[in-house]
């Protein structure tokens, strides 16, 4: 096996950070940033073959789940927290679990991502199984909470998958689907809230959304099944049911909406 480098962790690209003026502070980390959807689209294959499993599992009744430490942890949490709102799935098929529990979901919890095996008993904790599917998020691809939850994982039958943003980590080693974007080394030097964060958000994105489309969630590019919880979304709703059923009353598109709960469920029922 190549041996591990941790791009992430090598010393920015720039000096003196703190003689620079805000533009040009503000320029430089705009080029850095565009690094970052190069470097996905480079892994767009294997982000491919990981939402074809996790689209296979959601279709046989299973759950997904992230798991990190960190800011890792955070945004898996973020993307499973949009999908019953977006895209009106039950609470509880998308989960995100992070290393120190809801207490570091806003600070951090000390020494919670080097326990190797806290990883696997939150997962537990959920009645993980051989139907569900585990992707591992973490930008080094070393931290412990992560890898050791990913090994007992595959000790136990259940499909993994990785996020990291280093070649061949310790990470990707125990995932079955492993995605590695590379983006290099932070503007701010072991900083991967940065350009590794925002890779990761962008891998997320496609994993959950591209899901969603396979498994039905999506007409068109219509979100016609998400949850009418504010006055923003119900209006949007009535006027994409007015659309898709060529109503031009928009109280009478409101009114269905309401009664029916989506705007599919309209639809299906006129």
């Amino acid at each position: 096996m190549p041996e591990f480098v941790s791009f992430s962790e090598q010393d920015s690209h720039y000096h003196n950070l703190e003689e620079m003026s805000v533009m040009d502070c503000l320029t430089a980390m705009n080029k850095e940033d565009h690094v970052v959807p190069q470097a996905v689209a480079k892994a767009i294959p294997q982000i491919e073959k990981l939402v074809n499993v996790v689209t296979d599992r959601l279709l046989a009744g299973g759950r997904l789940f992230y798991i990190g430490a960190g800011t890792s942890g955070r945004l898996g949490i973020l993307d499973a927290s949009e999908i019953p709102p977006t895209f009106g799935m039950p609470y509880g098929i998308v989960i995100g679990l992070i290393a120190g529990g809801t207490e570091a979901i806003q600070k951090p919890v000390e020494n919670a991502e080097d326990d190797f095996k806290q990883g696997w008993l939150d997962l537990q904790a959920y009645g993980v199984s051989e139907k569900d599917i585990v992707i591992g998020i973490a930008a080094s691809g070393t931290t412990p909470y992560v890898i050791g939850a990913l090994q007992q994982c595959q000790k136990n039958s259940i499909v993994t998958g990785s996020i990291s943003c280093n070649p061949n980590s310790p990470l990707s080693a125990v995932a079955d689907f492993p995605i590695e974007v590379i983006v290099g080394p932070e503007f701010v030097t072991g900083s991967t809230r940065m350009k590794s964060g925002t890779a990761q958000k962008l891998v997320l994105n496609m994993i959950s959304t591209c899901t969603m489309i396979q498994i039905g969630r999506v007409e068109d590019n219509k979100m016609v099944n998400m949850q009418l919880t504010n006055e923003k979304l119900l209006d949007r709703g009535t006027k994409m049911l007015m659309k898709q059923l060529s109503l031009d009353d928009y109280q009478k598109a409101r009114d269905l909406l309401l009664k029916w709960g989506s705007v599919k469920k309209a639809a299906e029922r006129q």
